[in-house]
């Protein structure tokens, strides 16, 4: 494992243990290592997907717009929105990054089960959900289907490319399904009945999955034309 992954790990351990503690000594370090995480993540997936430039710049594009909500949501009423709109156009780069070379909804099946998941999701949190965030929650949680379905799809396309593709796409598809679960909780915890231990669980998820979506890009490749 290189040195930058360590460093991921390690950053994102203890942005954890604060994130678990209480008190505005805990809030403040949070506002160093929450951000600081998510910029190593990045570091660590700059030089990775030469062999797909178009597909590595639009992951680049999905970290650096997740680090723009990271940012924000440090502020959790008042960051909520921005946040939220800054995740969306992660998202929507992310589908961008997984339709190089596969139709968008070419697993009709991946879509209807992610359909299914946000429409549960919403239909038992849909009484917490202030009616002014409704609208950007409703298209936040159907561009986070989409893109996980996105993944998906792609993953499976990637099966008829040999191990090495498939290995990679996985990564890609595991992470967009982290990406999911970690913002139910979130929202469930936001929307619903608190969590027991929610900041941890929901940013180790959070975590991961970004950390899988930096990892789906191939190491060391030279570059070519997508």
């Amino acid at each position: 494992m290189k040195p930058i992954a360590w460093a991921v790990i390690i950053v994102a351990s203890a942005a954890l243990a604060i994130a678990s503690g209480d008190g505005w000594i805990a809030a403040r370090w949070l506002f160093v290592f929450k951000p600081l995480t998510t910029v190593l993540i990045i570091a660590f997936a700059w030089p990775r997907g030469a062999d797909l430039p178009a597909r590595q710049r639009w992951v680049r594009v999905g970290l650096l717009l997740s680090l723009a909500g990271d940012v924000a949501l440090l502020w959790p009423v008042q960051g909520f929105l921005p946040g939220l709109v800054a995740f969306l156009l992660a998202h929507l780069a992310y589908i961008a990054a997984f339709t190089r070379g596969v139709r968008f909804g070419a697993w009709p099946v991946a879509f209807a089960a992610y359909a299914l998941v946000a429409g549960t999701i919403l239909a038992l949190l849909w009484h917490g959900v202030p009616p002014p965030l409704r609208v950007p929650v409703l298209a936040y949680v159907a561009c986070l289907a989409a893109m996980a379905a996105q993944a998906a799809a792609a993953w499976r396309a990637a099966r008829a490319d040999g191990e090495a593709a498939a290995h990679h796409a996985r990564h890609a598809a595991a992470g967009a399904a982290l990406f999911v679960a970690s913002d139910a909780l979130l929202a469930t915890d936001r929307f619903g009945p608190p969590l027991p231990l929610a900041a941890l669980v929901i940013l180790a998820a959070y975590w991961a999955a970004q950390f899988l979506m930096a990892a789906s890009m191939r190491r060391d490749e030279p570059a070519e034309k997508a």
